[in-house]
């Protein structure tokens, strides 16, 4: 492929536009309430506060087409897009608008992110099988900061100086992940902190998104809490936790007999940090054990104890004896042993929203005000959750595609923008792999994907 001979280059089409996937998507989120939940929820009476119904759609629509700051919004304003869409705003507005939030507005855009989550859950095939199980995956993640202006910026547990993000995703055996509860937090902030409250939402959400059935709550060592683990009892889920290997878990594992352990392989290697080796063949046993023994009797949960060990490949020498790595998870989940063993491993999907948040709108925190900072969390995860639908109603390649394939392939896909008898008419390139897709995504968002699509 070579590049043909070009004379010269200009920007003067008045009819073009670089992000047509956004027509299909912006209909969808006006299906969804978008506008009508803004301006039901959102209640900012400052400066610059003004048309928030207007301007919260114009911020997820550049988050959407791939903005990852400020600036980058004034994507929405170049070719066609002021006859493609009504109520733009220039970046400078929008800045001024995120800088009006404080933490009480943004609990609100919160309100806006679950509500419209859970009318994208009835208005497309997102989360497949829900009403039989899903899990709810707990993670943080440091988002790096430069400079001295930041506020809430720290060094955190990674080195790294940033701001911490707390997010709660919901996904099905068959269907992506959706962002279903997210808090920012200074960046030397302990993981645990503040994280039952977003649990508890996070599960509220969950069951009016359509997870009706069994719920399992999917959580490393860091959230590790007698508070979190009680409140997924009371609120009828379950949860599954790595157990830090203190003292009393050790015991417990040495009291596993031999015969107990079940050989499992899998199915491709994993890759173990400790060891820095690839392991392919591991062992798994359960016992039941007693969390928070010291506590008051009241206070003591007893579940399930599931132990994975993998050899220790990290000695000098050859053993004598074999010697073990092992891995424990405190679980109540009604799953058989090795399958309730599998599924927790899954929880690594959450690190694949974390990496996707910050390959688009994540890749920064573009404000010195840290409520404004948290607004954009907020709305990212909104973007996030939009894409994701969009590409559940593009049929089943994109369903569980990356939010970047699914921009590249449907969202910012040039187009020329046309009069017929008195209508617009998109002109999109010719042959473009994905236009099935393209037209698939734009029936589905203009009146909902066929019934054969929502099961």
């Amino acid at each position: 492929m070579r590049a043909s001979h070009v004379a010269a280059a200009t920007f003067d089409d008045p009819n073009l536009v670089s992000c047509a996937g956004l027509v299909p998507v912006l209909e969808l989120a006006e299906r969804a309430g978008l506008h009508d939940l803004v301006a039901r929820h959102v209640c900012i009476d400052r400066p610059g506060s003004a048309n928030a119904a207007m301007k919260v759609p114009a911020l997820i629509a550049g988050m959407v087409a791939g903005a990852d700051s400020i600036d980058d919004m004034d994507l929405l304003r170049h070719g066609a897009m002021s006859r493609l869409f009504s109520d733009v705003r220039a970046p400078s507005t929008l800045g001024t608008f995120l800088r009006a939030f404080t933490f009480g507005h943004v609990r609100q855009l919160d309100a806006v992110a679950e509500r419209l989550l859970v009318s994208l859950a009835k208005l497309t095939p997102l989360l497949p099988g829900a009403d039989q199980l899903a899990y709810l995956d707990v993670d943080d993640t440091v988002r790096a900061t430069h400079g001295y202006a930041k506020q809430g910026a720290a060094i955190g547990y990674t080195g790294i100086k940033g701001l911490n993000a707390l997010l709660g995703t919901l996904s099905t055996r068959t269907g992506a992940p959706v962002i279903v509860a997210s808090r920012l937090r200074k960046g030397s902030t302990a993981s645990v902190k503040g994280a039952l409250r977003l649990v508890v939402d996070a599960l509220r959400t969950a069951r009016a998104a359509g997870a009706t059935g069994t719920l399992i709550v999917r959580a490393d060592s860091a959230f590790y809490s007698r508070d979190i683990l009680f409140a997924c009892r009371r609120h009828g889920s379950h949860f599954s936790v790595t157990a830090r290997l203190d003292t009393a878990v050790r015991a417990a594992i040495e009291k596993i007999p031999a015969d107990a352990w079940t050989t499992i392989q899998y199915p491709q290697a994993v890759f173990d940090k400790d060891s820095r080796t690839w392991i392919s063949r591991a062992e798994v046993a359960e016992t039941s054990y007693t969390a928070f023994a010291a506590q008051a009797k009241h206070k003591r949960l007893t579940a399930r104890l599931i132990v994975r060990r993998i050899p220790d490949l990290a000695v000098d020498q050859d053993p004598l004896f074999p010697t073990w790595r092992y891995h424990a998870v405190f679980t109540d989940s009604p799953l058989p042993t090795l399958q309730a063993e599998r599924d927790h491993r899954g929880h690594a999907i959450v690190e694949q929203v974390i990496a996707d948040l910050k390959n688009s709108a994540l890749a920064h925190l573009p404000s010195g005000n840290f409520a404004a900072n948290s607004a954009w969390l907020v709305l990212a995860t909104i973007a996030f959750n939009l894409t994701r639908a969009a590409g559940a109603l593009a049929g089943t390649l994109h369903a569980r595609a990356t939010t970047g394939t699914i921009r590249a392939r449907l969202i910012t896909v040039p187009a020329r923008l046309a009069r017929s008898a008195r209508r617009l008419v998109l002109h999109l390139p010719s042959n473009w792999p994905w236009q099935t897709a393209w037209q698939q995504l734009l029936t589905a968002a203009r009146h909902g994907p066929p019934d054969v699509a929502r099961h």
